[in-house]
């Protein structure tokens, strides 16, 4: 990798006199990120951060391989020393660094060290159970990991709700059919219905009665709720089951296999995500796939290339993806170097354009159910998901092509095209992007991540639904950063951005700030919607705006960063506090330059000073190479049960924030 001093685009941002103090560290701080963010570019053009979340991937996958029967030695004792790594002084797991105890992580990373060989007196043993018992033991896990008990006979299925396979043969139109699922739950249940059907039970050396405390399962609902009714339809289907006869259970299986391996990825996965992935391994073996069978064999392949192996004083560990982010980490590392000043013909950008114009998706997948007329054009978050292309990654390609079409940097307004050839075929792309985008809208003007209108609550109802996100909504966050896209292009005054602008200022908070479905938590969908609100056209001094500003200058920490702690999905008492992070702290400061008004009237200087406190935090934090420590998990799965700590997100959102910083102060400047 060519040294950032030599390069081009750092001779060109530097300054021609001497700078202010602040400034000066601030561009110190930056051309430290550049560099070392170019230096961890691949060959091929992409950037590809780890995706950190919690124990339950790693006891899975143990699990899983002993449901198989190939689990190895070696394998075990590495994932048992990572998951013993990640437990705390009380004895539990959680799912996010620093959070509280979470029971049904806890009773899973118990029992694949119990699987691993952890005797049931040892001390960190001893210490979980007794939490566990405490707190309500295995009854009162949720429903996936009560599944994964029944799998070894250490649960009753008949403690389980029932998802028939049949479920598959419910038309689109029909409630509670499978395209009425989000996209990663459609993938998830499907093979469930499989694996529900065969109610496997290959009991293991050990049982967990240590972790029982005898309790029966909770009352059902009143029978007139909503709920109610599907605990009563739940029994009824219970009864269904024990019948010999099913005319359509024959069928009902082999559509569902059909389906199941149709969705199978050309790197073995499905969906690029864990869930879907091991029970599609699983609900086909029961159907006879033998373990050689090419479907299976490239679904376990696929998996090894999703797990880290890392040495310790210890011995080697070994941890599970739950998924990977290549596409995603690639098109914001192309947006943070163009902001901090490399231009679109470099060399680096240039590789990265090229990796992501050969990622466009150019199959129709699930959301042609919604959208049978619209022609494909999105990009997806993993290296093989064609399957799943999703907006907010397309949003975000079209937004770092665009940079690479021009010459210059991301500020340059001097800055011409690229030579003609390639132009073409990046405005191509970019089109056919925009236009599956928009496209993707739903009815009220928002949209959602994976699918159009997929807005059924009615499905959180089911008694199998007691875990993760089910349905795909439309988010602010996404929505921000279509609208964002479409500005970007020129599309301001398009009637479905003039919507989505609509509708991102009907979802403000009553405090001024944005939920943010994707990251953490209102930090981030604020720092999300206030660029683009202002991208599109809306003044700096609408109220939205300044409301918004008046929340982060409220929020910011003593120690001039932005943090908000993960429990503030489900208590309001922690939305806008939490210890600081690089990456949160950005998010602020994107939305703070964005909303910065001329002048020097007492609101526009409060702006001006809490950006300055802001980045002289990450100048102040920034490690000597160049990047940000961030144990704090900033990302976001399923919003109050699954969290993740993008590990390039600490360098790609401050140097964005940085450079953007730089660029403002120096149009102030004299």
């Amino acid at each position: 990798m060519t040294a950032i001093a030599d390069r081009p685009s750092a001779r060109r941002s530097e300054p021609a006199a001497a700078e202010p103090g602040p400034v000066a560290a601030v561009r110190r701080a930056t051309e430290r990120a550049r560099g070392h963010l170019l230096g961890l570019q691949d060959p091929a053009g992409w950037w590809k951060g780890e995706l950190a979340t919690n124990v339950t991937m790693d006891a899975e996958d143990l699990l899983l391989r002993e449901f198989l029967g190939i689990r190895q030695a070696a394998e075990s004792w590495a994932a048992a020393r990572w998951i013993r790594s990640q437990q705390r002084e009380d004895g539990t797991w959680g799912t996010f660094h620093g959070g509280p105890p979470e029971l049904s992580t806890t009773v899973e990373a118990y029992v694949a060290l119990k699987l691993c060989g952890d005797a049931p007196d040892a001390p960190h043993m001893k210490l979980a159970a007794d939490w566990i018992i405490a707190n309500g033991g295995v009854e009162r896990t949720r429903v996936f990991t009560r599944i994964w008990l029944a799998l070894f006979g250490l649960w009753d299925w008949e403690r389980l709700p029932v998802m028939p396979p049949e479920l598959v043969y419910l038309p689109p139109q029909v409630p509670l059919n499978i395209y009425d699922w989000a996209c990663w739950a459609r993938q998830t249940v499907v093979p469930l219905t499989v694996v529900s059907h065969f109610r496997p039970s290959r009991p293991l050396p050990f049982g967990i009665d240590e972790l029982r405390t005898g309790a029966g399962d909770p009352p059902l609902s009143p029978a007139l709720s909503t709920a109610g009714f599907f605990q009563w339809a739940d029994k009824l289907l219970h009864r269904y089951e024990r019948l010999r006869f099913k005319p359509m259970r024959k069928a009902a299986l082999k559509r569902a296999v059909e389906w199941i391996v149709a969705r199978q990825e050309a790197d073995g996965c499905w969906g690029g995500i864990q869930p879907p992935w091991v029970y599609s391994i699983m609900a086909l073996h029961l159907m006879g796939y033998q373990l050689d069978h090419p479907v299976i064999r490239a679904g376990l392949d696929g998996l090894e290339d999703f797990l880290v192996w890392e040495e310790t004083p210890e011995g080697p560990v070994r941890r599970l993806e739950a998924c990977q982010s290549p596409v995603w980490d690639t098109a914001l590392a192309l947006v943070a170097l163009t902001d901090a000043g490399v231009p679109g013909d470099d060399p680096a950008i240039v590789r990265a354009a090229d990796w992501l114009l050969n990622e466009e998706i150019t199959v129709r997948g699930d959301w042609a159910v919604r959208r049978p007329d619209l022609a494909p054009g999105g990009w997806a978050f993993e290296f093989q998901n064609d399957g799943y292309p999703d907006t907010d990654d397309t949003a975000e390609v079209v937004i770092a092509l665009h940079r690479a079409s021009r010459r210059g940097a991301a500020r340059d307004e001097d800055a011409e095209p690229v030579e003609p050839a390639r132009l073409a075929a990046l405005d191509g792309a970019i089109e056919r992007g925009v236009q599956w985008m928009a496209g993707m809208q739903c009815k009220d003007g928002g949209w959602g991540a994976f699918d159009a209108d997929n807005t059924r609550y009615l499905i959180n109802k089911l008694p199998f639904c007691d875990f993760g996100a089910v349905i795909d909504p439309p988010s602010a966050d996404v929505t921000a950063h279509i609208v964002e896209a479409m500005a970007i292009r020129g599309r301001a005054h398009d009637p479905r951005a003039l919507r989505g602008v609509r509708w991102l200022l009907d979802h403000q908070e009553k405090d001024g700030s944005w939920f943010g479905r994707w990251g953490a938590n209102h930090v981030y969908g604020t720092g999300a919607v206030v660029p683009a609100l202002v991208e599109a056209g809306v003044a700096k001094d609408h109220p939205a705006i300044r409301r918004a500003a008046a929340w982060l200058i409220e929020h910011q920490n003593a120690d001039g960063g932005w943090g908000e702690d993960l429990r503030s999905y489900v208590d309001p008492s922690w939305i806008g506090r939490g210890e600081s992070t690089a990456s949160q702290t950005a998010w602020a400061l994107l939305a703070l330059l964005a909303a910065q008004e001329p002048g020097d009237h007492p609101r526009a200087r409060a702006v001006r000073e809490a950006a300055d406190r802001g980045v002289a935090y990450l100048a102040e934090t920034q490690r000597a190479d160049g990047t940000w420590d961030e144990e704090l998990f900033t990302g976001t799965g399923f919003p109050g049960d699954f969290y993740i700590n993008y590990h390039l997100y600490r360098l790609v959102f401050p140097l964005t924030a940085l450079g953007r910083y730089l660029a403002d102060r120096l149009v102030e400047s004299p």
